[in-house]
């Protein structure tokens, strides 16, 4: 199973050059791909292009950038025009994000977002393999001048459509926040999808957040990334089966992020995340490959552990 980094996901109150920490550790510790996400706090193109040009080896994947906001032609603008000025491959991910970004940062609609993810990954499988001297895009009178980026195209999916996307298009799936139980049913349902298309399954990826020896600090931080997960239908039941079923009954109430936080048990972190000693979470981690997955990329708790160090020194490859 490879292990990637993920130097920015979601939005939290860590510091504003966090990501470039982060980046910075996997590059120098041989990981041999860092993501980018975007958010409202960062540009996944320029955040990109800035890790690019501070590290020295480690490949880059922008996104995944929300479909909704960002039209086929900007996506694959923006990583050609990273791998350019990096000299380095750069992939994209797409997910559909959600009504509190596109609409409540954005201002645009969210309608049917699955359709805007289909035609979206439709259009970048030709527009991320285009050569210099075709059209940028279809019909259109401007030649293309960047070469190829030369990464991956990754589909973020949980939903059956959004599955279906990734087995039609994408070299990648990605999941986020999973345990091994629902990977190995998201894996059947990846290679059900691929071979109704006709195609050899995509790698099947996901972000998982990751605390080595957390201090409080680190577990609390991974803690906050899972509460907005327990009303996620697919999330919610998965909790309850292991036995947080108060939690999720709160959330259900609407209780903010803090009354979640106290309620929910640490161990909950654990569930969907890499939490503990070295030999746990490495165990922690075949569990993943065996349940199917290809890909584990790790999401580093930085609170307590500046750029992740303590974590990705842990479980370098």
């Amino acid at each position: 199973m490879e292990i990637t980094v993920v130097a920015a996901a979601r939005e939290d109150a860590s510091p504003l050059d966090e990501p470039l920490r982060v980046a910075h550790q996997a590059d120098r510790l041989g990981y041999p791909e860092v993501w980018l996400g975007e958010g409202p706090t960062w540009d996944a193109f320029v955040l990109a292009a800035a890790v690019g040009a501070g590290t020295r080896r480690v490949a880059l994947t922008a996104g995944p950038v929300a479909v909704s906001v960002r039209d086929p032609h900007g996506i694959a603008r923006g990583a050609a025009s990273v791998a350019a000025v990096t000299g380095r491959p750069v992939g994209v991910a797409l997910g559909t994000s959600s009504k509190r970004v596109v609409e409540g940062v954005h201002g645009r609609a969210r309608e049917r977002p699955a359709a805007t993810l289909e035609a979206t990954a439709a259009a970048l499988r030709d527009l991320l393999h285009g050569v210099p001297g075709e059209p940028v895009v279809p019909g259109s009178a401007f030649p293309r001048r960047h070469r190829p980026p030369g990464g991956p195209l990754t589909v973020a999916a949980f939903g059956e459509r959004a599955i279906s996307v990734a087995a039609r298009y994408a070299d990648r799936m990605l999941l986020d926040v999973v345990s091994p139980e629902q990977v190995r049913v998201l894996r059947g349902k990846l290679l059900a999808a691929s071979g109704e298309a006709g195609r050899t399954p995509p790698v099947l990826a996901a972000w998982v957040p990751a605390a080595v020896d957390p201090d409080p600090a680190s577990l609390t931080q991974v803690m906050r990334s899972v509460v907005g997960y327990l009303t996620v239908p697919g999330y919610r039941e998965m909790f309850e089966e292991a036995g947080f079923g108060e939690a999720v009954a709160l959330a259900r109430t609407g209780a903010d992020a803090d009354v979640l936080l106290r309620a929910l048990p640490e161990e909950a972190a654990a569930t969907v995340g890499l939490i503990g000693d070295r030999d746990t979470v490495r165990a922690r981690m075949d569990a993943y490959a065996e349940a199917g997955l290809d890909e584990i990329a790790l999401v580093p708790a930085t609170t307590g552990d500046p750029g992740g160090e303590r974590t990705l020194t842990a479980l370098a490859p």
